[in-house]
């Protein structure tokens, strides 16, 4: 294993997957102050967002400050994780030219790192000077670690710039180290930063509208609205609550959800300007072995089943349900849908014990 690949691989207990109704994102896990950092346009306009990760179990998490300024956002940890700790770099130097790595759960991804070097240390937005790197960020990025060769953390993965050629902007580490010196000294209650008088407000038991320094309006985290999904979203969510599925924990951003039915995953996407309703569970992978006998069962089912379509990309063997939005209500959702979730528990099992397919995790 190469220095960089354990480097990588000693945060993977660490950094942690965020989704909410409107993004997903990244976080990680700083063990000295027991927060969980990620951007402020990751989680904004929640109170809770759902985390998973591989030291912990999907669950919802409080909000416990916001921070537009420096777009950053902490988050209460669960009692029960075997979340390590990790080393935060305030006395190292950064130079031009250094080797970072941004790691993260790019496009909602379970994890993945990108290496590139430093070119900028001064680039300069709204009075902040932030990294410029190109290690290649990616949405569902943002929040993320960048961390040095040595394993250290030295900045909080932000922003890029869109067909920039893999241009990322990373907030130094400094930065963050101050918010929480601030921040830690309301004694860990939920708070935000006022983006006029750049002070903290704390929530107090009686709510507040306004900055309690410089009477500007704010929004105070008790005071975000609850998401209410509507049209589409509602039906979508009304059937995965009647097949017995948890509503927040199964969103996964703007129009998509996850859930799991044995060992089978399951993602519904809703794509707006089509129309089109996508539910996809992925099985299982290609054996090495045999396909043709494979390929040939797939194919004779997919005749046998109407509503249901086997296919392969890549390794992966997904069983797939496509409706349009004008034929979905409650009822035809409930049907189809539990068609495909017990399918996918059905035919993950068949294709691995007879036709030698591979479990996702064996690889």
């Amino acid at each position: 294993m190469t220095e960089i690949s354990k480097v990588i691989d000693q945060f993977k207990d660490v950094v942690i997957q965020i989704a909410t109704p409107y993004s997903t994102g990244t976080g990680f896990y700083l063990d000295k102050y027991n927060i969980i950092v990620t951007n402020e346009h990751v989680v904004r306009d929640n109170q809770t967002v759902v985390i998973d990760g591989t030291s912990i179990e999907k669950q919802i998490v409080d909000v416990i400050y916001v921070d537009p300024k420096y777009d950053l956002a902490f988050l209460k940890v669960p009692e029960n994780h075997q979340m390590p700790s990790i080393e935060i770099n305030l006395e190292g130097s950064l130079k031009e030219g250094q080797v970072v790595v941004a790691v993260g759960h790019p496009y909602g991804l379970k994890f993945g790192a990108t290496q590139g070097i430093i070119s900028n240390l001064l680039h300069q937005e709204n009075d902040i000077n932030y990294i410029q790197h190109d290690a290649a960020l990616n949405p569902g990025n943002s929040g993320g670690p960048l961390i040095n060769r040595g394993g250290e953390l030295i900045g909080v993965n932000t922003f890029i710039i869109r067909d920039g050629n893999n241009i990322g902007f990373s907030l130094p580490v400094n930065y963050l180290q101050l918010t929480i010196d601030e921040y830690i000294k309301g004694a860990y209650k939920k708070g935000v930063r006022c983006n006029s008088c750049m002070n903290i407000v704390f929530e107090e038991e009686e709510s507040t509208k306004y900055c309690t320094y410089c009477g500007s309006k704010i929004t105070m985290i008790s005071g975000i609205e609850v998401y209410e999904p509507l049209g589409i979203n509602k039906t979508i969510e009304k059937m995965l609550k009647n097949l017995g599925y948890n509503i927040e924990l199964s969103r996964r951003g703007p129009n998509n959800w996850e859930v799991n039915r044995g060992s089978a995953r399951i993602t519904i996407s809703y794509h707006e300007k089509t129309g089109l309703i996508v539910g996809d569970a992925l099985l299982c992978l290609l054996p090495k072995d045999n396909i043709k006998r494979l390929y040939e069962f797939l194919l004779r089912e997919n005749y046998k089943n109407e509503s249901l379509n086997f296919s392969v990309r890549n390794q992966d063997i997904l069983i797939s349900l496509l409706i349009y939005d004008q034929y979905l209500n409650t009822e035809t959702a409930n049907t189809i849908f539990n068609q495909l979730f017990e399918a996918a528990d059905k035919y993950d099992d068949i294709l691995v014990k007879e036709f030698g397919a591979i479990w996702k995790e064996e690889i």
